[in-house]
């Protein structure tokens, strides 16, 4: 872990080292909560969250507690009941619904435990997609994306479609794809959920080298508390509350 490492203040700021990078996401005091007839469920109890780039945040914590929904506020799928997310300072939920659109193509990159390739496809076409819904030419989507297939490792596989490529190389195109537009933040839900242990290592390894050579910030959220080894920070969401691993109650 990075010993200049930032910490959490109880506003969602962070205090680090001088001249430290500017934060790229930032969650303060997010709630979530879903009502039906019967209940009232909350998910998110006022969390708070920074990242800057380059930083590797892992989120643990057990299935259902609501790692998914967190991420979908970080990127804009989903709205709070209370709280914020800002992008460079900036509250996302403010952003018109075309410049909201044009943020998630463009400044978050996900990742999903089901890598949702579209199995008519090859790996190249899979990952050119968001360059091209982003407005790229055919000719700088098929570069961009033909050079992130080299990065990840899978050179000679540009052409094969999803169902002739294994469960640890389909996560890998799926990874190429959230990168494509170059983006500053990628948001990955359970990436090795579905891969053996080997495979989920290799996965792991792959993320950290690509934050730390792209000056991307990651954030992952994840059961599998194996990850750890590849972030700056370890949260754990628990009851609704995220807090710093360090801050963690007994037996959590």
């Amino acid at each position: 872990m990075n010993a200049d490492r930032p910490t959490l203040t109880g506003d969602g700021a962070a205090s680090g080292v001088a001249g430290a990078t500017p934060w790229i996401l930032e969650a303060r005091g997010l709630s979530r909560t879903y009502r039906t007839p019967q209940r009232q469920l909350e998910i998110l109890k006022s969390a708070d969250l920074s990242v800057r780039e380059g930083e590797v945040v892992v989120i643990v914590g057990a299935s259902g507690v609501g790692k998914s929904t967190l991420l979908h506020l970080l990127g804009g799928l989903d709205h709070p009941t209370a709280g914020e997310v800002f992008f460079r300072g900036e509250s996302i939920y403010k952003f018109s619904s075309e410049r909201l659109a044009a943020f998630r193509n463009r400044s978050v990159g996900f990742v999903f435990q089901f890598h949702h390739l579209l199995p008519e496809f090859t790996a190249a076409e899979n990952v050119m997609m968001p360059a091209l819904v982003g407005g790229a030419g055919a000719a700088a989507a098929r570069e961009s994306a033909e050079a992130l297939l080299v990065e990840v490792g899978l050179c000679d596989r540009m052409d094969h479609r999803p169902d002739e490529l294994s469960g640890g190389e389909q996560q890998r195109v799926a990874v190429a794809r959230a990168l494509v537009n170059r983006p500053q933040a990628v948001l990955a839900d359970e990436p090795s959920g579905n891969l053996d242990r080997a495979t989920a290592g290799e996965l792991h390894r792959l993320l950290r080298l690509l934050a730390s050579s792209r000056r991307q910030a990651f954030v992952v959220v994840t059961h599998d508390v194996e990850i750890a080894s590849i972030a700056d920070r370890v949260l754990v969401l628990a009851d609704g509350v995220l807090r710093e691993k360090s801050e963690t109650r007994p037996g959590e």
